[in-house]
């Protein structure tokens, strides 16, 4: 059917009219080689598990409540401004000492330096993850640094096509460079649509690998769900990521609920030097999709064959608001997993860099200057830790002193005996 006068289909002049930031559908090979994954069933990607990929178990108007509550809504925010590491740009002119190096920027996003080699994950410097520039959820602290001054890249990872993974405006900055993306299976129509060229791209399906400047990518499964446009149509993938150097291995889990899954993970490419793990929008209402801090530090266990070795960076918190529980919970959380399970773990201010297998590791919890104190105040951790922190949109270099030693030489003799 046609329109009048118009020698286009409907479906085809609407498709044009949708935003940009929707991104594009899958077709001719790359749509093939969807239908002949393994992963790929009844039309949709699977999960490993079964999933339930929206909120169930309440009605639209008892979710509203539970987000328009007042004080509910006053402890997702923060009480002040979130500190944002200042010398951010001078630390990274330095390499690590110890070839490996991860900075926080906030959410998802962190920058792994790896056996010489920059490895950027799910790079979002956008003030919304939307596909809105007037609407949906903004950002709670500035990227720690402008996109433009970090330097050369080479190769971004992606998790899922989710808009607080997968930013448009970061993309389209990155065009202009020669980085290389790595990408679950069907999320490279949405990068060509908004202009990388194919030959910057690796696209995978799980338990695929790729090198890239001498460091191995592997896309490794994660129980979650992708969309970005009106309709979700499954097309695209969603992944966790393993990645090996010579020296080093490192872990980011993208979004996913907790699923058994991770302990053939780490079996396969761990034990791993640190682990990057979603702890943060989690609710009751969508239980299969996210992990709470407890799930998080599950996960992290499992990854390092059921010890507590290398340490655990908490991610996917701190810098939108996208579920009910207090904007400072997760961070909480993952402090008591941690204490409780005796494993390390890095609690970096945005920005600020750090290496996991060097002598100290910040871990002060930082959020609780900013955060709207519980009633009873803030827990007693049985660890004494000591964290000077400056009140405002900076906190000093004497963060660093808020930390302890973990136990890297052990973690350095497992990864020898497994290598």
């Amino acid at each position: 059917m046609t329109g009048a006068g118009s020698p286009l289909p409907l479906r085809s002049r609407l498709r044009s009219l949708r935003p940009t930031a929707f991104g594009a559908d899958s077709a001719g090979e790359r749509l093939e080689r969807i239908h002949r994954s393994p992963n790929f069933a009844d039309g949709v990607f699977q999960n490993p598990v079964g999933s339930r990929t929206r909120p169930s178990g309440a009605s639209g108007l008892e979710l509203a409540k539970v987000y328009f509550q007042k004080d509910a809504r006053t402890r997702r925010a923060p009480s002040g401004a979130i500190p944002v590491h200042p010398t951010t740009l001078a630390d990274l002119a330095r390499p690590p000492a110890s070839g490996l190096r991860l900075t926080w920027m906030g959410h998802s996003t962190v920058l792994a330096e790896i056996d010489g080699r920059r490895v950027l994950f799910d790079p979002v410097w956008g003030e919304r993850c939307s596909p809105f520039a007037f609407a949906g959820p903004k950002r709670l602290h500035p990227a720690p640094v402008p996109l433009a001054s970090l330097g050369p890249v080479d190769v971004v990872v992606i998790s899922h096509d989710h808009y607080d993974h997968l930013d448009l405006p970061t993309i389209k900055a990155l065009v202009s460079t020669d980085t290389v993306f790595a990408v679950p299976l069907g999320v490279g129509a949405h990068l060509e649509s908004w202009g990388v060229a194919a030959s910057r791209l690796r696209e995978l399906d799980w338990n695929e690998s790729t090198e890239v400047a001498g460091v191995r990518l592997t896309a490794t499964p994660a129980r979650h769900f992708c969309g970005r446009g009106l309709r979700n149509q499954q097309h695209t993938l969603w992944a966790s990521w393993a990645v090996a150097g010579p020296e080093h291995r490192i872990y980011h889990s993208g979004d996913t609920g907790y699923f058994p899954g991770f302990r053939d993970i780490g079996a396969e490419h761990g034990p791993f030097d640190t682990t990057m793990i979603q702890i943060g929008a989690y609710s009751e209402h969508w239980p299969d999709i996210h992990m709470t801090p407890a799930e998080g530090m599950r996960a992290h266990l499992d990854l390092q064959g059921g010890r507590p070795s290398g340490v655990m960076l908490p991610i996917h918190w701190g810098t939108f608001n996208l579920a009910p529980h207090p904007w400072a919970e997760p961070g909480e959380g993952t402090v008591a997993a941690a204490d409780e399970a005796g494993a390390g773990l890095a609690l970096p201010i945005p920005g600020q860099p750090f290496e996991p297998t060097g002598a100290a590791v910040p871990d002060a919890p930082w959020w609780r200057a900013v955060a709207v104190e519980p009633a009873g105040g803030w827990p007693v951790r049985p660890e004494p830790v000591i964290a000077e922190v400056i009140a405002g949109a900076e906190v000093g270099a004497d963060l660093a002193a808020g930390t302890r030693e973990t136990g890297t030489a052990g973690r350095a003799e497992e990864t020898a005996s497994s290598a």
